[in-house]
């Protein structure tokens, strides 16, 4: 009586099981692809976009209007954008009204407050705050840079 496991082992046909995978032509491929990239990156050129050129910007900026505040409590303003070498007193309630009416002829005119080393924090803070409730944009302060 035949066995019923000759040539047949565990009823699969002959077929042994894979444990392993053979890895060595998967390397080859790489190989073979990276040999490929090598080669061909030195040849391909890099997209180089044209960009236009101008000469010289259309709008020349702005020149601040500049306030300044002295330590005794005294505002002066100066215009460079008018050519205004000297600064002029202005009285303090006419402050805001001026600094608004120069932004509405240049509305990228920016205003910075200037104010003396010994000028009282409060005085500078409610002239910033006229000009604010005045709608003016763009303020700043004005300092003095280390070593000047």
């Amino acid at each position: 009586m035949p066995s019923i496991r000759s040539g047949n082992r565990g009823g699969r046909g002959g077929r042994r099981s894979m444990n392993e995978i053979n890895v060595v032509p998967y390397i080859d491929v790489m190989l073979v692809l990276l040999v490929i990239f090598m080669v061909t990156a030195p040849m391909m050129s890099p997209g180089v976009i044209d960009l236009p050129t101008v000469g010289k910007a259309s709008q020349v900026p702005v020149k601040p209007l500049e306030i300044i505040l002295a330590a005794d409590g005294s505002v002066t303003i100066r215009d460079r954008e008018r050519g205004e070498s000297t600064p002029r007193p202005v009285p303090r309630n006419d402050l805001a009204r001026l600094a608004r009416d120069r932004q509405s002829e240049h509305p990228n005119q920016p205003v910075v407050i200037s104010a003396d080393r010994k000028a009282q924090y409060e005085s500078v803070l409610k002239v910033m705050d006229d000009l604010q409730r005045q709608g003016v944009t763009r303020v700043g302060l004005l300092v003095k840079q280390q070593g000047s």
